[in-house]
């Protein structure tokens, strides 16, 4: 009797095992189907849009752009009750958020579940095209067969991250400009494959293929170009691409060449930009490509004093809620003014004379500006690192960083941290644990790209296209007078591309140190 109750245990036993691997087997199809990740990805969206719905002061001017150009076909704003026609903000996201007025019949916060929506397919897709770029890089490595699981790694990576899925939730322009970075970046690491000896088999004709680097380069200006309709800084990815590709291609003496891939991609990026161009010249009587500097009307006075005060101390988000964005409407008090904003107590008694005249009517005059003006003068003067170097590499730090909540309603308070957890734990668990993951996708990339780096030259260059318009960016971005963080997220394609790379072993065969080994189907012979 024991012994048979021993079998029993026996067969029971390789029955769980066998159960076991059963469902560890059907997870693994589960996990590796793009629809799988993509249904995740959209159940995230869903949940930042009906759990945490958010529309800051930016949406309700998109809005207002949208719902007067669709009514009465002017790009402009409502000033006392007259259409005024402006530069203000880029075409894209209006015209965006016209279509989805023309189709519902509804405007303004009435339509924002079916924009929300819309973001999110767009933001999926966006997913997919960041996916597709991590398995291009993928088949430039020594095991080129690898691209598979790199792709689907990416793309669960980039579906999951809550970073770019909040903002598929909220009204603004973040999610086309991620989506058109990501597709833009594409062409240009295309256009490198050519280092490598191999030419690359996105065309299916001969001519298409003897007119790749034309097509490639082209291809890459129009998508930048689009990206730039929704925000005027995206051209940044080509001004990353054409110093990369001048060191690359002056060192062998392609003058001609590299002139032609430059122009070729100046005129992809020009096209889309050209109608609204156009509509500055005849409507404003101004040749404005882009959007204002100081994002201004025309008649509106431009506090250049003030912010160059704010560029000697400010590089935390908390702070502009604080002081820069209360300017011209709210009163500002000298207290919410971080003391690195004084150097000396005189100091500090000048600018709260100055908040004491702002404060009566809560409008900056020029007299008050160009006091401010004198101040970051001063300032600056006695502390040139302090403005030039160690603020923006605060700012640059703040904005790749932070724990990115600024859409949740979680205050962000760590510190002191036994106080901060005993008045709200979820709070403080929310901001660490967001910030602990911004870290690990920052640092994966970082030892996404080491590896490529190591492998060949070909990987090398496209991790210099990716790290060079990270930097380039990040530089950029120093400069304005507000950091906020969700400006880097245009750079997270190339993070998630970067990142999706850990997840492959690494190899490095003596033989491909210095090439790039692609499959066949991938190359052929031949010179742009």
């Amino acid at each position: 009797m024991a012994g048979n109750w021993a079998w029993a245990s026996l067969d029971r036993l390789r029955d769980s095992d066998c159960s076991i691997v059963r469902c560890v087997a059907f997870m693994k199809r589960i996990f590796s189907y793009t629809v799988a990740a993509l249904a995740a990805g959209l159940c995230l969206r869903l949940f930042f849009a009906f759990k945490f719905p958010f529309a800051p002061s930016d949406t309700t001017l998109y809005e207002q752009l949208a719902t007067n150009w669709l009514q009465h076909h002017v790009y402009a704003v409502t000033v006392d009750g007259t259409l005024v026609p402006v530069d203000l903000r880029m075409p894209g996201y209006p015209a965006f958020l016209g279509g989805i007025y023309a189709i519902t019949g509804r405007t303004g916060p009435d339509a924002r579940f079916y924009v929300v929506l819309a973001q999110a397919a767009v933001d999926l897709c966006a997913c997919l095209v960041t996916a597709g770029l991590a398995a291009l890089l993928a088949l430039l490595r020594p095991d080129p067969g690898s691209w598979k699981r790199v792709y689907i790694v990416t793309l669960w990576i980039a579906a999951l991250c809550p970073f770019t899925a909040n903002y598929a939730a909220v009204p603004m322009t973040e999610v086309f400009a991620v989506f058109f970075t990501a597709a833009a970046l594409v062409p240009l690491i295309a256009l490198l494959w050519s280092e490598s000896g191999g030419r690359t088999a996105f065309f299916m004709t001969q001519w298409a293929a003897r007119h790749s680097y034309s097509i490639l380069a082209f291809a890459s200006g129009l998508l930048t170009g689009m990206g730039t309709l929704f925000r005027p800084e995206t051209p940044l990815l080509l001004v990353a691409a054409w110093i990369l590709f001048a060191f690359l291609w002056l060192r062998k003496r392609r003058f001609l060449f590299l002139a032609q891939v430059i122009a070729l991609s100046a005129i992809g990026c020009a096209l889309p930009l050209a109608p609204w161009a156009v509509r500055n010249a005849v409507t404003l009587h101004e040749a404005q490509f882009l959007t204002p500097k100081n994002l201004n009307m025309s008649s509106e006075f431009v506090p250049l004093g003030f912010m160059a005060w704010e560029k000697t101390w400010l590089f935390r988000m908390k702070d502009c809620f604080l002081v820069p964005w209360k300017l011209d409407g709210e009163v500002i008090n000298l207290d919410d003014i971080p003391a690195r904003a004084f150097d000396t107590p005189e100091e500090k008694e000048r600018v709260s004379a100055i908040l004491e005249q702002y404060n009566n009517d809560v409008t900056i005059t020029p007299e008050e500006d160009a006091a401010f003006g004198e101040l970051a003068r001063e300032r600056t003067a006695r502390h040139p690192l302090r403005t030039y170097v160690w603020l923006p590499l605060a700012r640059a730090f703040t904005i790749w960083f932070t724990p990115r909540i600024e859409l949740l309603p979680f205050s962000g308070k760590v510190y002191p941290v036994r106080e901060a957890w005993r008045e709200d734990p979820i709070d403080l668990s929310v901001t660490l644990g967001y910030f602990f993951l911004n870290v690990l996708y920052v640092a994966f990339a970082i030892w996404g790209g080491w590896r490529l780096w190591r492998e060949n030259s070909a990987l090398g260059l496209a991790v210099a296209l990716l790290l060079g318009y990270v930097l380039l960016r990040t530089a950029f971005l120093t400069t304005l007078e507000t950091p906020e963080p969700r400006y880097v997220l245009e750079c997270f394609p190339a993070v998630l591309a970067l990142a999706g790379q850990v997840f492959v072993r690494s190899v490095k065969p003596p033989d491909l140190v210095k090439r790039s080994s692609l499959p066949d189907y991938f190359s052929s012979t031949g010179s742009g």
